[in-house]
């Protein structure tokens, strides 16, 4: 019997140790890195033998595949105004035609990196943009709009010579490579990272498309600018910082080495509705992507 007293106690013990090391990893939460691949190992789509190497190669690719930032010193009649017009544009552009995210963060890339390496005249900054996204589309789509559509939107301000010749030019520009990590692969994959759900996801494509339009933001990597985008975006949902060390794990960013684009960010979005600028705004303020712009702005995050 004495035994069996001994035995329970134990037990006991170890129960109650249980509990209070439970209610501390809860109450230290952060200090967990939790799988977010787990639950796909039997999803081929997920690719989940080799989904860490894909990213690891990403990184490295969005470094040799980075654009100056200070590209538009070497332009000498557009300006970075003109470029943020233009992007402008092409999102409302890609939103009429109903096309895939992952065309417009590739149309993005596209322009920049072909107006790092050939200077243009203005009355052609267009027909770059439209031809851009016609690559893009290309490149993505299942479904591609014919160059008639393009010359449409574009008020008839070009021939198809003209777009045609123009594909040929930034093809070669940038050697063929079409192949480039975009903000949209690391924002799926910092989303899953923070087990968000469908508010938190349009908030945080409002943002970083915010961030499209910015010249000044490509002085940040895509991963940071997405990491960047998807903190703040939780900041503004939940009123303070939900960075743990699962955003850590997978992101490879610290909540300090998102402060600096996070604050930029906030200021996008506080402006977000003013000026001539307001495409994604307008995008955003629809049932369709949730009424993202009626979510205050993270200003807190300003005074940090």
């Amino acid at each position: 019997m004495f035994v069996q007293h001994t035995e329970a106690m134990l037990e006991d013990i170890e129960v109650e140790m249980e509990d209070v090391a439970s209610e501390e990893a809860e109450e230290e939460g952060q200090d967990l890195v939790v799988d977010i691949d787990g639950c796909d190992e039997n999803n081929p789509l997920a690719v989940t033998e080799y989904i860490d190497d894909l990213f690891t190669f990403y990184r490295k690719s969005e470094v040799t595949s980075a654009v100056s930032p200070n590209y538009m010193a070497n332009q000498f009649d557009i300006n970075e105004r003109m470029r943020g017009i233009l992007i402008d544009w092409l999102i409302e552009v890609h939103y009429k035609f109903e096309l895939m995210d992952e065309t417009l963060y590739l149309t993005v890339n596209l322009i920049d990196r072909f107006l790092a390496v050939h200077s243009l005249v203005r009355k052609k900054l267009q027909l770059v943009g439209v031809t851009a996204m016609l690559l893009a589309c290309k490149y993505e789509e299942v479904s591609v709009p014919v160059v008639d559509d393009l010359i449409l939107i574009s008020d008839k301000a070009y021939s198809r010579k003209e777009v045609l010749d123009m594909e040929k030019l930034i093809v070669h520009a940038l050697q063929f490579n079409m192949s480039v990590p975009t903000p949209y692969v690391f924002m799926k994959r910092f989303l899953k990272a923070a087990q968000s759900d469908k508010k938190l996801e349009l908030l945080s494509f409002f943002l970083i498309e915010l961030c499209l339009v910015e010249y000044e933001m490509l002085k940040y990597p895509p991963s940071l600018m997405s990491a960047a985008a998807i903190y703040t975006a939780q900041c503004c949902l939940y009123g303070s910082s939900q960075w743990n060390k699962t955003h850590e794990w997978y992101s490879s960013y610290s909540e300090d080495q998102l402060l600096e684009c996070s604050r930029l960010i906030v200021g996008f979005h506080q402006n977000s509705g003013k000026g001539k600028l307001t495409g994604v705004h307008r995008k955003y303020s629809t049932s369709k992507f949730g009424f993202a712009t009626r979510t205050q702005p993270a200003s807190f995050l300003l005074l940090l």
